[in-house]
């Protein structure tokens, strides 16, 4: 492109005597990584790519479905059943085709995070769950990237610059370790669409702070957002390496670190069963599938006969139900292991329990591909 054209393109942010031509050229010349083209993603992906930053790698490993499309404003109708990289990538060229995109088609974890992160300046964390999260932070550790933190819990949201430099604060100071039992996402707590374009343009604002070198980011801080009552407020936060559970030391650590909640996998294969098996037991006459979410959580479960007693009120109630064996059902599979485990205790072993892995949403994908 020519230098008339770059000019207009990008005069009004150049105008900005803190940022200017300088700044300009140091967006031109960084490169962002976003984990994550959901909620978060989307927004922080579009303003980054108006913005002109030289590089942008997109991974993620989901493709768009209709409940998506409220809140990831990327995709429209004609982009159900792609892969949400391939998709985004698509709009973003066509809003700034100067740009250098990547796409990766697979999910960020502790086997591929090094490599994939490593080539980036910064790393903009849009996953919805905590092991992304952490596994995300351990690997900026080890290779000294900052990234930028967002999480959003119902009406509130929360946004971070971790990792700046070997004092500052990242995610192990504010979550010193991985919790016992996995929090529920998006999908099952719910969301707004604004909630998550506000966070996400806010990550993106941190990261182009942070790239050319203007104003005050939130290093050392976590910026709260409450748009149920329109409050905003920031606590600050320190490194304490004593408080925190320790990150892997290197990468050999990082790869062989067991960054999965609740369990260890051996363990879990005893409880949890894949789509085939399920579609094999579920009609078992003493076999009862169980949907343990609250009573609003959709989506909907309509297509085979089941109960839906949610997670407390089934464990009151599990030992005058007259079945042999039970399936239980959640979101995404999750609450349902940690479920299984505490119903088989309950029952003493004397009944049998499973878990179905991936949950209702993984069903409904399979269900969806059979038509």
């Amino acid at each position: 492109m020519d230098r008339k054209y770059h000019y207009e393109r990008y005069q009004t942010q150049v105008a900005l005597k803190e940022l200017g031509e300088n700044g300009q050229e140091k967006l031109s010349l960084a490169k962002v990584l976003v984990v994550g083209a959901g909620g978060l993603g989307c927004p922080a992906l579009q303003y980054l790519a108006g913005a002109g930053i030289g590089k942008i790698g997109i991974i993620d490993d989901d493709i768009v479905s209709l409940s998506n499309l409220h809140r990831q404003v990327l995709f429209g109708i004609d982009d159900i059943g792609k892969y949400k990289v391939d998709a985004a990538a698509k709009q973003l060229k066509e809003l700034n085709p100067e740009i250098i995109y990547h796409t990766y088609k697979e999910r960020l974890d502790n086997r591929n995070a090094l490599a994939i992160i490593e080539p980036y300046d910064i790393i903009i964390d849009g996953t919805d769950n905590l092991t992304s999260k952490y596994v995300i932070n351990d690997a900026c550790l080890l290779l000294n990237k900052p990234f930028i933190y967002g999480g959003i819990s119902g009406y509130e949201g929360q946004v971070a610059l971790f990792n700046v430099n070997n004092n500052s604060a990242n995610y192990r100071d504010l979550f010193p370790q991985l919790p016992e039992e996995a929090s529920l996402d998006c999908n099952q707590q719910g969301v707004l669409g604004m909630l998550s374009g506000i966070i996400g343009c806010m990550q993106a604002t941190e990261a182009i702070k942070w790239i050319a070198g203007i104003g005050k980011t939130t290093c050392n801080t976590i910026f709260n957002y409450n748009m149920l009552e329109q409050k905003i407020y920031s606590f600050s936060l320190s490194h304490h390496l004593e408080n925190q559970t320790p990150a892997p030391a290197n990468p050999t650590a990082f790869k062989s670190y067991n960054y999965d909640i609740a369990c260890n996998t051996d363990e879990d294969e005893r409880y949890s069963i894949d789509i085939v098996s399920f579609e094999e037991l579920r009609l078992h006459k003493n076999t009862m599938v169980i949907d343990l979410r609250q009573l609003d959580e959709l989506p909907l479960l309509y297509e085979f006969e089941h109960l839906k007693i949610p997670e407390q009120i089934l464990y009151n109630q599990a030992e005058e139900l007259p079945y042999e064996e039970f399936i239980l059902l959640c979101q995404t599979g999750k609450r349902s292991l940690l479920a299984a485990k505490k119903l088989r205790a309950i029952f003493k072993n004397k009944r049998k329990v499973f878990s179905l892995q991936g949950g209702i949403l993984q069903w409904k994908k399979y269900a969806s591909n059979k038509k």
